[in-house]
């Protein structure tokens, strides 16, 4: 009987106390485990690319060792989501019980085949994290269509079909696609959708058979059918229906229409009795108790049990944490099933897979006529990022020359594989032999360092670590670079494993094996060592990356929001008269950085005149040009309140809105590109204090910086008021997005102080809560799952009145205090004493304010909240990490909020404040690294751009959209160690957990940037920040 409430506690694992990993299915790189004596029984095993195998097992073997061998046969890792199915005695179609013997279920093993098939379907594929796993669920997808279980549209069909025979046969060609189609059965009614299938398949230019599994399950999973076996049923009036279990609980259907939806925080038990399948609901008081039970009539006694049998797998598969335990056995009478769920739940797959470093072997893709990029691979930092699904350049606008007709070659490297298009020009670059393993890693010889040569070109004849002989590369099966091979080029492009980047984990931008085409006279010419230069090159940086965000609006937005119809004209109007000028006057200033950086640089016969070796002057004009648009960018606060008073007012203007942000090019919540003229007068103001402190008073160039300075700093304090108000109301604008059951969130008054999460003390223990501290209110909430992934209020502690007390002592809980509020009281815990001291300081803060300024019946939440609220007792719905996976990589799932700072809290178990989100906005930085993994030998060159306590990762500055991104919430950063052996000098190191990312810098001003950045976003500011911004509250 499913119990959901029973499902244990987080709070454990969260504190500190073991986890158990229950039975696994497979521990890669251990043979499975030895049989139990007796006589060999061959079993036959029918695979889902149709192959038979037969293994051997014992006549006393358990299931699980049926199925484990199955799994070590095909390498699998990710094996718990499937298992084998077997017609019994009975002629009914029965799931293998891995604890009981085998013989005993199968009476006639010689004459019974047994089917590995899927079994748990999860709610996004890119759950799944290895490129095998996903292509047996693309087999599954290929037999449920053919077999016509897998119920749709003609248009969804042909689409998914075509995706099919692209991973077959590859590129389009007009007479083998429709021979293939000819021969081949994907659909009962296939020949009348014939012309749309092959339609759909030219449109799929330099799409590895990776991706096209990956694209053929995201069509799949959106399907209603997906994954849905029905079972026969009659409703007490005896109405035919269908009953069904997925991944959020009991479904209903009525022929192929889904009519009901039972979630499993709402079941509070299942069971059956005879023929009767029974559901009984938690309470509802809006209901009558005889409401409670919901009775379903079944065949037999026998098709209730196998469908309960499998809503309990279900059930314990998706929502809990560990395998159950099993029951003691009575000493006397038994009283309902022993049966339970056997192998890892879903989370303890992810978790396993996620901190492992799994070495995977190619396989074979046994319908395919093209050659699989299955390589070797690590799996620790292997998430890839598929073409058209996460932040890539798409392969599509390449010429067909670059993609046809190459091979790739396999090396045996456990380098990660290649996630990018050729057009990227990525090129990892192999230590050499000879290089000095003494050499220093951090070579501090003051600010004028020079900078690296390779950082430069990487690939130039002079660099220590660039391939020898042959320019040619080659790229093993995983699109890694072999340095030593012979020269042909292997396949580029595009995600072997279509695995789709965590953003919690590793952002990958792969290895691509395509050589750069840089001047390779560049490393060769002395470059400027002056620190003011490296300042200079900042300010050329980082206003690149603002040029681009600028774009966002003028550019993007613009063209969205003038042909829709929604938007009000005066809104247009507004945005357009207040940004279009902006834009065009840092085009120009933009133009003269590019213009002074080269003459300084030496990249034109200008500097020989000794004149423009500094940045001032520019500075200077530009910013005494920059006032003169004062009048705009006071107008941009205005832009960001009438938006969203449009948006308020017109569904449609907000449906686009929402569209525009799913957009790969909208990075960022768009309100913060709105704001972006504001946040760069802060940057200006840095630069130019860094400047001044670098110049002595007696430099050329230093009385235009000071100049410069105190113009702009005029500028900062005209318009600082209104940029304090408007990131709180723009924060407030992103939470309401994020939360459900709170109305009028944005109000005149109320100010944002601190999210993040906390372990609430309840009946069962302690349960994680995401908690939202205002200047009135504390709302805490959970994870629900809703198509956006917002999150469900289920209360409110007004501030007024409230006091606060450390209570680890009370209740034995570490890092533990209770609120005491005028209507109830709550017992928290955090997850450190440092993450305490923040919530207890930030809320005491938040009282006096409270106290001084608020009335007692402040409410934040809506009339439909006990619609919405969760039973404390149900408790939260169940997550994983990996559920993050795509959001930022892929911002095309429609939507899909899971990337937002609050989901990346809530995953890693932090907080964040509101002086956090204010540092954030001054430490900006933007430029190239080199790139490296732990287990790589190669650098590779990246253009990066920090923002909002994230890594977005580029080609180059000039593209319109990163290809991943990295949240570094929870990150540590530091210096290799030497037993690292990272022999370079200017070298950070990104690590979390069993994630660790170098990263290389051109010179030790740049390093030091990097870091500085860097740790304001993994590092709490709250305790080292100037007064001026505490003032923000």
């Amino acid at each position: 009987m499913v119990e959901p409430a029973d499902r244990p506690s987080t709070a454990g694992q969260r504190l500190g106390a073991p986890e158990s990993f229950g039975v696994s299915t497979l521990e890669p790189g251990l043979r499975p485990p030895a049989q139990p004596p007796g006589r060999l029984v061959s079993i036959r095993v029918q695979m889902l690319d149709d192959t038979q195998e037969v293994f051997q097992i014992s006549q006393r073997s358990p299931g699980k060792v049926l199925f484990d061998l199955v799994c070590v046969h095909l390498n699998l890792s990710e094996g718990d989501y499937f298992g084998l199915e077997y017609q019994d005695h009975r002629k009914m179609t029965v799931w293998l019980d891995l604890l009981k013997p085998t013989l005993k279920q199968i009476r006639r093993p010689k004459n019974t085949i047994l089917r590995f098939v899927v079994k748990f379907f999860p709610p996004d594929h890119t759950q799944l994290l290895e490129e095998l796993t996903r292509y047996l669920f693309a087999l599954q997808i290929k037999h449920d269509l053919a077999c016509g279980h897998l119920i749709c549209n003609d248009t969804s069909a042909a689409l998914m079909v075509s995706h099919i025979i692209q991973s077959e046969i590859g590129e389009f060609d007009e007479t083998q696609s429709w021979q293939h189609l000819l021969h081949n059965k994907y659909l009962p009614d296939q020949d009348a959708i014939r012309d749309k299938i092959t339609d759909c398949h030219r449109k799929h230019v330099g799409q590895t058979p990776a991706e096209s599994d990956y694209q053929l399950l995201e069509i799949a999973r959106r399907l209603e059918m997906y994954g849905v076996r029905l079972h026969p049923a009659k409703d007490r009036e005896g109405t035919k229906l269908s009953l069904a279990v997925a991944h959020i609980g009991v479904l209903v259907f009525q022929g192929y229409t889904k009519i009901n939806a039972f979630n499993w925080s709402k079941v509070r038990k299942l069971s059956f009795k005879r023929k009767r399948f029974l559901i009984k609901l938690r309470a509802d008081p809006a209901q009558n108790a005889h409401h409670d039970t919901l009775e379903f009539a079944m065949a037999s006694r026998d098709c209730c049990k196998i469908f309960w049998k499998i809503c309990v797998e279900y059930h314990a598969f998706f929502r809990l944490f560990e395998e159950p335990k099993p029951k003691p056995k009575p000493i006397l009478f038994t009283r309902g099933s022993s049966f339970r769920f056997s192998g890892r739940t879903q989370k303890q797959i992810i978790d396993y897979v996620k901190d492992s470093e799994l070495k995977k072997v190619p396989f074979e893709r046994k319908h395919s006529k093209i050659l699989s990029n299955s390589g070797v691979q690590s799996s620790s930092f292997g998430w890839q990022v598929p073409r058209e699904s996460a932040m890539c350049v798409q392969v599509a606008d390449q010429p067909d020359s670059t993609r046809l007709g190459q091979r790739a070659e396999c090396n045996g490297s456990e380098e990660p594989p290649a996630a990018t298009s050729t057009t990227n020009g990525f090129h990892d670059i192999p230590a050499a032999p000879g290089s000095d393993p003494t050499q220093s890693r951090q070579n501090h010889h003051g600010t004028g360092s020079a900078p690296d040569p390779q950082f430069l070109n990487p690939e130039s004849p002079g660099s220590e670590d660039s391939p020898e002989g042959s320019p040619h590369v080659v790229v093993n099966g995983s699109g890694s670079v072999n340095g030593r091979g012979t020269g042909s080029i292997g396949v580029l492009g595009q995600s072997p494993d279509g695995r789709l980047l965590s953003p919690l984990t590793s952002p990958l931008l792969t290895d691509a094996g395509c050589v750069r085409h840089d001047d390779e006279d560049e490393a060769r010419r002395k470059f400027p060592t002056d620190k003011a230069y490296f300042i200079a090159k900042e300010l050329l940086t980082t206003e690149r990356t603002y040029l681009k965000d600028l774009q966002v609006i003028t550019e993007s937005f613009q063209s969205v929001a003038g042909k829709d119809e929604a938007f009000p004209d005066s809104v247009k109007n507004l945005i357009s008269a207040s940004y279009d000028p902006v834009y065009k006057f840092h085009q120009g200033f933009l133009k003269e950085v590019e213009q002074r950086l080269a003459q300084w640089e030496g990249r034109s016969n200008a500097h020989i005149k000794g004149d423009y070796q500094r940045i001032g002057d520019v500075l200077l004009k530009n910013i005494q040009g920059l006032r003169q648009l004062t009048v705009h960018l006071q107008k941009h606060s205005e832009c960001l309140v009438e938006l969203e008073r449009a948006c308020r007012s017109s569904r449609k203007a907000e449906a686009a809105c929402r569209d525009f942000e799913q957009q790969r090019v909208c990075y960022l919540p768009l309100n913060i590109f709105l704001l972006r003229p504001l946040h760069r007068l802060l940057h200006y103001k840095l630069i130019l204090e860094r400047l001044c402190k670098h110049y002595p008073p007696t430099h050329d160039d230093f009385r235009d910086c000071r100049a410069a300075l105190a113009d702009i700093s005029e500028m900062v304090l005209q318009l600082q008021g209104a940029m304090m108000k408007m990131e709180n109301f723009q924060k407030l604008l992103e939470l309401k997005k994020d939360l459900t059951g709170i109305d009028n969130l944005a109000i005149p008054g109320r100010e944002f102080i601190r999210l993040g999460c906390l372990s609430k003390l309840s009946g069962k223990g302690l349960q994680q809560r995401m908690f939202f501290l205002f200047s009135d209110s504390l709302v805490y909430t959970s994870r629900g799952l809703t198509p956006s992934n917002q999150f469900k209020v289920h209360g409110q502690l007004p501030l007024y009145g409230m006091t606060i007390r450390e209570s680890e002592e009370e209740w034995g809980v570490p890092h533990s205090f209770t609120l005491f509020g005028q209507r109830q009281s709550v017992v928290v815990a955090a997850s450190c004493e440092s993450e305490m001291e923040r919530w207890v300081e930030d809320i005491r803060m938040a009282i006096d304010l409270a106290e001084q300024t608020s009335s007692p019946n402040t409410d934040l939440l809506s009339t439909s909240l006990s619609d919405n609220k969760l039973s404390e007792d149900g408790g939260a719905e169940l997550e994983s990490e990996e559920e993050l996976c795509g959001s930022r990589s892929s911002l095309e799932r429609q939507g899909q909020r899971g990337n937002t700072t609050v989901h990346v809290c809530w995953h890693r178990n932090t907080s964040v404040s509101m002086v956090d989100f204010s540092v954030a906005v001054e430490n900006q930085l933007s430029g190239n690294l080199l790139r490296k993994f732990k287990n790589s030998n190669g650098w590779q060159k990246l253009w990066v751009v920090f923002t909002n306590f994230s890594l977005f990762f580029y080609k180059s500055h000039q593209d319109d959209y990163p290809l991943a991104s990295l949240p570094l919430l929870g990150y540590s950063v530091t210096v290799p160690s030497e037993s690292e052996s990272i022999h370079k000098d200017y070298v950070f190191k990104l690590h979390f957990k069993s994630h660790v990312y170098y990263f290389r810098s051109e010179s030790e001003y740049t390093f030091e940037r990097w870091m500085e950045v860097i740790r304001s976003a993994t590092c709490s500011a709250s305790r080292s920040l100037p007064s001026t911004r505490k003032d923000l509250y």
